[in-house]
């Protein structure tokens, strides 16, 4: 007798990260997947080597060091942080204690992949709600809440729109909710964000039983390679992420990496500076060429393309990996007519402006401003 797979798995979509490498391209600029532009701080560098010492012991399953570290950080009660390998992991972990066969899973349109993912992974149904003008809509996601909602899973800032939701929207979604359900803001990009009514989640979860903010080291702090990531969680909620990860589910070494970059508020400084100059700038460079572009508070932009032959999105994908440019597609998020590109160093994001110069230049992309960008 055959191998019996849970039913729904074999109808999961697998995750497809950005492409790191093109064939016969020997050097290539990666800007598919929301890394730090600048990289990871050298005393983070320093402090990987360091623990190569040690591979050979297990690393402190609580992650004490690392949860202290983060709770100075952020002013957080380190007992109700839980660390896990990126952000993904706790949200598998989240949807695997709060959701079963025949549980909803609620998300915007365009919210990261992995939450329908972990929805069907677990047996649950994922369920999405429209946008507004590629943001997530407070009053669309309640109207779609019923009995078999178990999570709420809201990106805030939104990967890949970039678009945000301020403290008030998010206050309002939770008071909508009822208390059964599980609201999950996933904060990975919370620190781009310069926003005065922007708050990551931290108020939420000190104040309700059912809200729970994930955060990340893959984008800001540039460990993208060591998954490291953390929750913020009510107390009840901790106990049960506790009793349901691996017991050594962080390595050592990102363990130590992520104390020695939270030290590094210096690094951390010149990153954001550095998206905060870049960012802006990229967009009025892409509007000077005729190519709308979707607000972004993260360190990425939604670059929108029209659907003619020779002019979409595709063209243009095909365009930039020529000249050994790698955005990311964004047809798997139902946005096939965009392509999402990270903020880069100075010379990366010269070049894709250079190239997009070009490839404007060689068919019509006058059709573009006013279609779908804002």
């Amino acid at each position: 007798m055959a191998l019996t797979v849970r039913p729904g798995i074999l109808d999961i979509a697998p995750y497809v990260g950005g492409e790191s490498s093109l064939a016969g391209q020997g050097r290539v600029i990666r800007l598919a997947s929301n890394e730090g532009a600048l990289g990871a701080s050298p005393q983070a560098v320093e402090a990987y080597r360091q623990a190569a010492a040690t591979l050979h012991r297990y690393p402190d399953g609580g992650a004490t060091r690392l949860r202290e570290a983060i709770g100075r950080r952020f002013g957080l009660d380190p007992a109700a942080i839980v660390c896990g390998a990126g952000s993904d992991e706790l949200i598998g972990l989240l949807t695997r204690a709060y959701a079963g066969p025949g549980d909803e899973v609620l998300y915007s349109r365009h919210g990261f992949l992995m939450y329908a993912i972990a929805a069907q992974s677990v047996g649950a149904v994922p369920v999405s709600a429209p946008e507004t003008d590629l943001t997530a809509d407070v009053d669309a996601l309640l109207e779609r809440v019923g009995p078999r909602t178990r999570i709420v899973f809201l990106a805030n800032p939104n990967n890949p729109t970039g678009s945000y939701l301020p403290a008030a929207a998010l206050r309002r979604l939770h008071e909508g909710l009822p208390p059964d359900v599980l609201l999950v803001i996933d904060a990975a990009y919370a620190e781009y964000v310069g926003r005065g009514d922007y708050e990551p989640g931290s108020t939420l979860v000190a104040a309700h039983d059912n809200v729970v903010m994930t955060r990340t080291f893959s984008k800001i702090f540039g460990l993208a390679a060591l998954r490291l990531g953390w929750a913020y969680c009510p107390p009840a909620v901790a106990d049960v992420l506790n009793r349901l990860r691996g017991p050594f589910n962080v390595p050592a070494p990102a363990q130590a990496a992520g104390v020695a970059a939270l030290a590094d508020t210096g690094h951390v400084e010149r990153a954001r500076a550095h998206n905060d100059r870049w960012l802006p700038w990229f967009r009025d460079a892409l509007a000077g060429i005729g190519i709308a572009s979707n607000p972004s508070v993260g360190n990425f932009v939604l670059v929108h393309f029209p659907a003619e032959s020779g002019a979409d999105a595709a063209a243009a994908c095909e365009f930039l990996n020529q000249r050994g440019i790698i955005p990311r597609r964004m047809g798997a998020y139902g946005l096939g007519d965009w392509l999402r590109i990270t903020i880069g160093l100075e010379e990366e994001m010269r070049a894709v402006v250079d190239a997009l110069t070009a490839f404007a230049d060689q068919g019509s992309l006058s059709t573009v401003q006013g279609r779908g960008g804002r």
